[in-house]
């Protein structure tokens, strides 16, 4: 049976699950955005694409938070995991952004 005052599982708990809940958080205002508004400066295509994607993003993300809890937060993520998340969730950011932009014109 593995020590869980180990350091290394003490970091996953410190930083992991906070950067999980943040993917969640951004992936699901993108998601009702995406959902809720036509964005004038993308195509309909590009708009379901990047939606698709959120979608499946999430579904990722889920399977990793259940498998994190199953293991009780003793299990990483490989950076090539994570990095497509965190490049997508910048491509939302600035879609968001740009969103907003047009709205305060």
């Amino acid at each position: 049976m593995s020590d869980s005052n180990l350091p290394g599982t003490e970091l996953l708990k410190t930083v992991l699950e906070p950067l999980l809940e943040d993917f969640q958080h951004w992936f699901t205002r993108s998601r009702h955005l995406l959902e809720t508004e036509q964005l004038s400066f993308m195509s309909h295509q590009e708009q379901s694409d990047l939606l698709s994607r959120v979608k499946q993003a999430q579904d990722e993300l889920n399977t990793v938070k259940m498998l994190f809890a199953a293991t009780d937060k003793q299990v990483g993520i490989e950076m090539a995991t994570l990095m497509p998340w965190h490049q997508l969730v910048t491509e939302c950011w600035n879609v968001a952004m740009r969103f907003r932009q047009g709205r305060e014109v």
